[in-house]
This record gives C-alpha cells, structure tokens and sequence, in this order.
C-alpha cells in the first residue's frame, strides 16, 4: 500500500496509525449507564459531571459543553461581541476551523504569522501590526488598511505547545479587545505554570477522535466570566427564553454536548493526566531516536512551555535529509506507517485569498516541511520503534 491514508479513513490492519483514542477507563461503564436509564440527548447527568470535572482540571470557574469544537469556536466569538464586518487577528497555520467561525459570524480574519521556532502565532508581528498599522480611537481598533473595527484575537496552540501568551494580554488589555484561545490542541499544556484555556476572556477545547481526549465529536467552552457562560449556554441551547413556552427572543443553534458523548468525555477526562505523561514520553523517545538525523528538526519546548506533545512533529530539509517532506510521507506509507503534514496556510486558500496578511513569510516555510508521525496514547514501544528505524533508514536514501 503506497502513499498515505486519506485524513479520517479507517487504518489498514498492519498500519501504524497517526494518533488514535486510547480507550481503557470507565467509558463502556459510563456509556451502558446513560442507555440502561434512557438518559442519551443533551439533557444527563454526565454533561453537567464532564462540564464540572473540566472546570476542576483547569482551574476556571464555567464550561458549556458543545458538539465539536468548530460550533465552540462560532459561539464564543459571538458572545465576545465580534460584529459583521468586524476583524480577528488569526495565525495563517492553523486548522480552518477558527477561520471559518470568524467567517460564520460575518467578520473578517486578519492573518498573523507564525514562530520558526516555536510554530506558534508570532505575538511580536501581532503587536507590531497593532501599533503600527492601526488606530485607536474612541475604545476601538480600527485596521487602517481595511478601515474595519478588530474586535479580537485569537491565538491558536497548535500541536500542544502553547503560544506566548502575556503580551497578548496586554496588548487585549491596552485595546479593549477579546482574548479567545483557541486550546482545541492544547489540552494539558501549561503556559508559565498555568494551564493552556485560562489565560484569555474565554477558550475553546475539542475532544474531536483524535485529541488527547476523545467523545468521537464534541468541545468546550471554559470561562472565568459568569456572564459569557451563561449567554454561551443560552445560545447553544436554541436560546430559549421561557422554561416552558417556546419563546425565542435571539438566533439560537443546537449545539449542545449530549449525554452519551459527555459519558465518554468524563472517562477519558479521568486519565487526562497519564494521557499527557505517556505523549510526553513518546515525544522524549522521539527525541533520543531521531536527535541526530542530518536534516531533521524536531520540536522544542520554550523554556516557558509544557507541552502535551498532541502531535508529534518533525521539519525534513531536503537538502539535508536526502527527500523532502512529502516524499517521506510517502515513503513511510509504503512501510505502513501513518504521518500527515500540516495543515495549508489558510491566506494562501481559495475562500481567504482576499483577506489581510500581515507579513506572513514563516507560515509557508514551516508548511513545506512538516510532518507529523505516529504518536497515539495507545503507541507501542515496538511500534515506535519501527518508525524510528524507518525514518532513519530513509535519510540520504
């Protein structure tokens, strides 16, 4: 079998995978509960335990639990008041998902590079774009090439590395402007000690199939603010206004967690911290195995940064290596071992090649030479073994 499984596709017997759920707590427990007692739409106990549980993890005071972490991401930009023909600030790589809510709400996105050594938003280009090519007046942002008001930033933890979080602080602080994380790859990560979803007005988490922890489809919306949980909850459940008469006074959408997923989210949420050890582990086995291969870079941790290692990956130089990112994809596809790279810089796709770009240069660079590999929970040591080995017997091949 050559090249690589189509994103999503059932994984060939024989095949190592890239990043599976690892199923091995209170899930069949806690799912064969919610049948046995007929509790399986988004009305059970086990939303209000998974939103709970959440909460204690993190260290925040709410969560609403959502259907996947793409619906999370529209609701939040709402509730923090991001208008039609309003701006966000967004990095170029990234998973769409962010992109497209911003474009769900009628706004714009505003592109933002990324770090070359960290692959995070580039927070230093985000100020720089803020105080040298925008205006401030009357409490608003007002992008001087455009002339739209920006109402947000959204930062995005790829990979499970966290981006840097403090000057983006102040710099929501300084210009009255909303502060969502998107953590949808950063559960279990920590950024100066405090855990990645807990630094902005309000964060997004996904527990999509191959997350740390998985419910098949579904995400979170976690907030210190009373205020904005409570008119997340409103919206996610059809905005109804009257507990009994079907009065809706806002848009509404059915966005809700149901209870049979919520099951599934608490048992995994349970061994959330063996989870986070066991990526940490692999991605230290990664490191010793594949240290010294010419023309392989490997991802760093910032002396400020705990990262859950979400997925593992590594920059082939084809110079270096001896063949290029995508003919390793391919090359390990015919070993039967899964990898993928990342995802297209958004400013460069057909929907979003009008939309701003600020002095994107580093995005397309890392995007040509990422990949990631085989890093599931569930990871044998043989099996990682085995990619070590083949990554190793290709260079210079």
């Amino acid at each position: 079998m050559s090249m690589s499984l189509e994103a999503g596709a059932p994984v060939p017997k024989g095949f190592i995978p890239l990043c599976v759920p690892e199923i091995r707590g209170n899930e069949w427990k806690y799912i064969k509960d919610c049948l046995d007692t007929n509790w399986i739409s988004s009305v059970g106990a086990y939303v209000t335990r998974f939103e709970e549980e959440m909460t204690s993890y993190l260290g925040v005071k709410r969560a609403v639990a959502v259907i996947n972490g793409t619906a999370g991401l529209h609701v939040t930009l709402l509730i923090s008041g991001v208008q039609p023909d309003d701006e966000v600030l967004v990095p170029a790589l990234t998973f769409v998902a962010p992109v497209n809510a911003i474009r769900y709400c009628h706004a714009w996105p505003v592109f933002m590079d990324v770090q070359r050594d960290t692959w995070q938003m580039d927070v230093e280009k985000v100020v720089e774009f803020v105080e040298r090519e925008c205006d401030y007046r009357n409490g608003e942002l007002l992008n001087r090439t455009s002339g739209r008001r920006i109402r947000a930033l959204l930062p995005v933890h790829i990979l499970g590395h966290p981006v840097d979080m403090d000057p983006l602080v102040e710099l929501a602080q300084n210009y009255d402007l909303a502060l969502i994380e998107d953590a949808t790859e950063g559960l279990g990560a920590k950024y100066k000690g405090r855990m990645v979803g807990t630094m902005g007005n309000v964060a997004v988490l996904s527990f999509n199939g191959n997350k740390l922890i998985s419910t098949g489809g579904g995400g979170m919306i976690v907030t210190d603010d009373d205020e904005l949980a409570d008119y997340a909850r409103y919206l996610t459940t059809q905005a109804k206004d009257d507990p009994l008469e079907y009065i809706h006074n806002e848009i509404g959408y059915n966005y809700r967690l149901t209870n049979v997923l919520a099951a599934l989210g608490l048992a995994q949420l349970e061994r959330i911290e063996d989870y986070v050890a066991t990526k940490r582990h692999i991605a230290t086995r990664y490191h010793e195995g594949l240290a010294d291969v010419p023309g392989l870079a490997l991802p760093i941790q910032a002396d400020w940064a705990y990262n859950c290692f979400w997925l593992y990956t590594v920059l082939v130089e084809e110079n270096e290596y001896g063949i290029g990112s995508r003919a390793l994809l391919r090359a390990l596809g015919e070993r039967r071992i899964q990898t993928r790279p990342l995802w297209h810089p958004i400013h460069t796709l057909k929907p979003y090649r009008d939309c701003q770009a600020y002095r994107v240069e580093v995005a397309d660079w890392l995007y040509e030479r990422a990949l990631s590999i085989p890093c599931s929970v569930g990871l044998a040591q043989e099996e990682q073994e085995r990619v070590i080995q083949a990554i190793r017997d290709l260079a210079r091949t």
